[in-house]
């Protein structure tokens, strides 16, 4: 299948020769779809607090005693999706056509103002012209302007404040100091970011990290690191054949946020908060956001706590009550229903199993529409069931038991998790081993007007987390802001 010159590509990228076969298999033969037990709901799967039970698990995370945490934000790639229909208007204003009142760029320059990037120096007064919408679409994405549309949504800015405007990382580290210090005064952060933009998150950083070091009491420590080359997956064209540039070389593609599982890794921290880099809002919900994300913390610790009393209880001499009762947590608390076991020892082996795993408490908000994966109750190969994050493209629409959970799920994924990376001796889990290889996606994609398919590997939190013990816990609308696209910043979540 490969040249030698092939072969030699590959392995300059760090990669195998038998992971990229692998890799076309996956497009030849698909991926298996996941076995839907049910929706994840507040009946059951999803973890309802009442305004007490937030609290006390908020101070549970604060009186809690953790190996080093860390918050770990997503920020690669640049926001052109962002302003994907600006780049539509600015197309047609340059051919001499104008844009009716409520197509998005014309609604951007009419509400230029409302924008935290507006400068009058910049964009003048808003004014109800063709020219006048074609010169601020201009300015707004070309280079000779502020080249928007080729930068990361992390460094573009946001918010404005009576003293100041704050960019997308900004607004990171103001989230940041408020509950994710340390004991010491130092916030950790490690941003996920493409090479070509480390200058750009570098000079953003720079210029509010002193001042917000002095304003707030804290110190940042921040790490940018990059999705590795070799995690990249192999396109092919519509016949299922490695794709081939004009050159004659194979084309790779980033394979998706799931490749970050290798960065997450790395991640020294027992304790570790994840949130996409445009899901920030304005400071005047600071509050909310730092609740419900300390809630968040304190449940995991919390069921850190249980877990690893049960595995040290294990490790004695286990007994059939001591059995059921943690198959009752793992049913009641987690979903995690077992299959029958011939003997005590064999369901003392599968128990452990089950709970020496990597921990994760995810944040879902009530399904209102937004975009979104889903929670789920699935069925694993193994038998058993769990609690999983599942993109619609991975629910099989001829299934109509799968259909049916789709249409009765109550909650969406906001990306609002955290996790705990140690075990109950005080290792480091290694995630890699927990990933599900077979969880991955196909996708269409185009290189230069030409069509290809493309391999998604495991998303982070699909996937790349399916074999981790999971527990979903219902978090407020107003902690979920994200920026999909650019007009989404005069919401009132992105306005003072």
């Amino acid at each position: 299948m490969f040249t030698k010159n092939d072969i030699r590509q590959i392995r300059e990228r760090g990669a195998d020769p038998e992971q990229v076969e692998q890799q076309i298999k996956h497009f030849k033969n698909g991926f298996p779809w996941m076995k839907i037990v049910a929706p994840a709901t507040p009946e059951r799967g999803i973890r309802v607090l009442s305004p007490q039970e937030a609290e006390e698990a908020a101070a549970y995370y604060r009186g809690a005693s953790v190996h080093g945490k860390c918050k770990f934000v997503p920020a690669s790639g640049a926001a052109s999706r962002m302003f994907k229909d600006m780049f539509a208007g600015l197309e047609k204003l340059e051919a001499g056509e104008d844009l009716p009142a409520d197509a998005p760029g014309s609604k951007l320059a009419a509400r230029i103002k409302d924008f935290a990037f507006y400068t009058p120096a910049l964009f003048g007064e808003p004014q109800d012209s063709a020219a006048y919408r074609k010169a601020t679409l201009r300015k707004l994405l070309k280079e000779d302007g502020l080249a928007y549309g080729a930068k990361p949504k992390g460094v573009l800015k946001f918010h404005r404040y009576p003293e100041e405007v704050r960019t997308a990382i900004a607004e990171h580290l103001v989230e940041a100091q408020d509950y994710m210090r340390g004991e010491d005064g130092t916030c950790h952060l490690v941003v996920t970011i493409s090479p070509e933009h480390q200058s750009l998150f570098e000079t953003a950083v720079a210029e509010v990290k002193a001042a917000y070091e002095a304003r707030y009491g804290v110190k940042y420590d921040i790490t940018f690191t990059y999705q590795d080359k070799a995690t990249d997956t192999i396109a092919v064209d519509l016949a299922n054949e490695p794709f081939r540039t004009e050159d004659g070389a194979l084309l790779f593609r980033p394979a998706g946020h799931g490749a970050l599982i290798h960065n997450l890794n790395k991640v020294p921290a027992e304790l570790v908060s994840i949130k996409n880099i445009d899901n920030v809002a304005h400071e005047k919900l600071l509050g909310t956001t730092s609740l419900y994300k300390q809630v968040l913390m304190g449940e995991a610790l919390r069921l850190r706590d249980r877990i690893f009393a049960y595995l040290e209880k294990l490790d004695g001499c286990p007994d059939a009550a001591l059995c059921d009762e943690i198959e009752r947590f793992l049913d009641g608390t987690l979903c995690v229903r077992m299959p029958a076991a011939a003997s005590l020892a064999e369901r003392v082996g599968r128990l452990r199993t089950k709970l020496d795993r990597p921990i994760r408490v995810c944040g879902m908000v009530r399904n209102e529409g937004e975009p979104g994966g889903g929670p789920y109750v699935i069925e694993g190969k193994d038998g058993c069931t769990s609690l999983q994050i599942l993109e619609s493209v991975q629910i099989d629409k001829g299934d109509a038991r799968a259909m049916d959970a789709m249409a009765h799920a109550t909650h969406f994924n906001p990306v609002d998790l955290v996790c705990i990376l140690r075990n109950y001796k005080g290792a480091r889990f290694d995630l890699l081993r927990h990933v599900d290889p077979e969880a991955g996606f196909i996708s269409s994609k185009s290189y230069q007007g030409r069509e290809l398919k493309a391999l998604e590997m495991p998303g982070l939190w699909n996937g790349a987390m399916s074999d981790w013990n999971t527990l979903f816990v219902e978090v407020p609308l107003e902690t979920f802001n994200p920026v999909k696209v650019v007009l989404d910043l005069l919401r009132p979540a992105h306005q003072a």
